[in-house]
């Protein structure tokens, strides 16, 4: 990046060099040669007569010539010195436009640090949160687990009173059926022996005492009548008590049999008895476990209910916090747009600056070829002037000598201006390249900060959507939170179900303990042989007591 000088400096060369032409008595089509042109001069040693006539410099107009050079030299520092100072302070400018942008861009670095320390905590908030929603399922499927046994077990013993009800029905039935009609004399022990109380020891098997006692009897009267009867007589007889032993060892046989079944049942009976106790006992057990279960389940209860509430409480204060944050960034928001918009007008402003920048560049690079072919033009004006000098001096020596030094000393003093001219001219192209290059260090900043608003912009964007979707979080564990509790609410209705029909049950059983002997005079009367009809309604209102009692 090459530094040119000011248009104003090349206005103000081009002006002076026209009335420099002017003072020569040059117009613009006579003062300025092609470099073609300056070939066809004559040398001062040639002969050969020039194409043009030869220019001839009179003193006065050399000496009106090179003072208004060195008013126009004086016009152009003068000039140069005010851009520099309007330069520098537009330096100054740009330096502190340069500071500000630090500043802000480093006020920008700690807000977005601070969002990312509070955007840590609530991320820490929120996987608390989601830790305690995670413990409160899992004691929920606790929960839900335990009242599943709890029905289970509820159906088993629903299940087994049913089994029960059933078997004492069958039982009464059974025992309500009318007794078999005495046909020997063997009925009446196994009459003894069913209305025996259950508590009784068990009685030993009846043998065939009976049997052998009518064959005694057959024999004495077989042996009685065969004194006194025929022969005939005597076979028929003994046809006769033969087939009448065979019927009487066939009905001791059934009456046998009769009883052996009546003591396997009522082994049977006793062993039902003792099945029910235990089951009894058993229920007793498990009641008092269920009760057991029912308080640590109240206890769970509140424990859960407690937690409930603080997880309310402290969801509640997140939300609180949640919204203040979200104010605040709002007000961060807007005031971050206003700084953006700007530094968005500033920097549209400093693109400006920027274009008029090159565009002034341009035209001081193209002041510059003009000022060099305006020095080219004057260096062959001053060949020129040098040639001309040279033939006027062979022809009066003594007359141009003096007006030769003159010139002379004015050449040294416009070549010394010259050099002053280049000397200034290389300071401002050196300061000019510096500027730019601070220029374009701005620019390559301006960009940078362009490209960081846009990733803060992108960031901002990505916490909103963090924020959305831990506001639908939040919702989800609210939503979860109120099932848990209407779940919970419906398994504590479950349970004090549980526990009325349990009570029901209990005293049931209690009044069935506490009248054995209510039960056995009942039951003594339902099978006696005097009231037939007595057991079906006594069995028919037990069992709408056991169908109110029992669901």
């Amino acid at each position: 990046m090459n530094h040119t000088p000011s248009p104003h400096l090349s206005e103000g060369g081009k002006s002076a060099g026209g009335g420099l032409l002017c003072s020569l008595g040059l117009g613009p089509d006579r003062g300025i040669r092609s470099p073609d042109s300056l070939t066809h001069t004559p040398s001062p040693t040639g002969g050969t007569p020039s194409s043009s006539p030869p220019l001839l410099l009179s003193p006065g107009l050399g000496a009106l010539g090179l003072g208004s050079l060195g008013a126009m030299g004086e016009g152009a520092g003068a000039d140069w010195e005010s851009r520099e100072e309007l330069r520098l302070r537009e330096l100054e400018e740009a330096r502190a436009r340069a500071a500000q942008m630090e500043k802000t861009m480093r006020w920008w670095s700690d807000c977005t640090a601070n969002w990312r320390e509070k955007w840590s905590k609530v991320r820490a908030e929120r996987n608390r949160a989601r830790d305690e929603v995670r413990q409160l399922r899992q004691r929920l499927d606790t929960l839900t687990k335990e009242l599943t046994s709890v029905r289970r077990e509820r159906q088993e013993l629903a299940s087994e009173n049913e089994t029960l009800r059933q078997q004492t029905l069958r039982l009464r039935g059974d025992h309500a059926a009318p007794p078999p009609s005495a046909t020997s004399p063997s009925s009446s022990p196994l009459d003894r022996v069913g209305e025996a109380p259950p508590g009784s020891p068990e009685p030993e098997p009846v043998r065939d005492v009976d049997l052998d006692r009518q064959s005694g009897g057959v024999n004495m009267a077989s042996s009685r009548s065969s004194s006194g009867l025929s022969r005939q007589e005597r076979s028929r007889q003994l046809w006769e008590d033969m087939s009448t032993a065979e019927e009487d060892s066939s009905k001791l046989n059934a009456l046998q049999l009769r009883l052996d079944e009546s003591q396997k049942v009522l082994l049977k009976e006793r062993e039902d008895k003792l099945a029910l106790s235990k089951s009894i006992e058993r229920l007793e057990a498990e009641l008092s476990q269920w009760k057991l279960k029912y308080e640590e389940l109240s206890k769970s209860k509140q424990e859960a209910l407690k937690q409930l509430n603080l997880l309310k409480e402290m969801h509640q204060d997140e939300l609180g916090r949640i919204s203040e944050d979200l104010e605040d960034e709002l007000g961060a928001r807007t005031s971050m747009d206003k700084k953006l918009a700007e530094l968005r007008a500033e920097m549209e402003r400093l693109q400006v600056e920027n274009a008029a920048e090159w565009g002034r560049r341009e035209r001081l690079e193209t002041e510059k070829l003009a000022l060099e072919r305006d020095n080219k033009k004057l260096r062959a004006q001053a060949e020129d002037l040098e040639e001309q000098l040279a033939k006027k001096r062979r022809q009066a020596a003594s007359a141009l000598d003096t007006d030769l030094k003159a010139i002379q000393s004015e050449l040294f003093e416009r070549n010394k201006e010259l050099a002053d001219l280049r000397h200034i001219h290389a300071k401002l192209k050196k300061q000019f390249q510096e500027k730019t290059a601070e220029l374009a260090h701005a620019n390559r900043r301006v960009e940078s900060h362009e490209a960081e608003v846009k990733k803060l912009r992108l960031r901002v964007e990505e916490l909103k959507k963090e924020l959305g979707q831990a506001e639908d979080e939040l919702d989800e564990s609210h939503n979860q939170t109120r099932k848990l509790q209407r779940s919970l609410d419906e398994q504590v209705e479950q349970t004090e179900n549980l526990q009325v029909q349990l009570e029901h049950l209990q005293s049931r059983l209690r009044r069935q303990q506490q009248s054995p002997g209510l039960f056995g005079k009942m039951r003594s009367a339902r099978f006696s042989p005097e009231n037939p009809e007595g057991p079906t309604s006594d069995m028919d209102e037990e069992e709408e007591e056991l169908q109110l009692q029992i669901p």
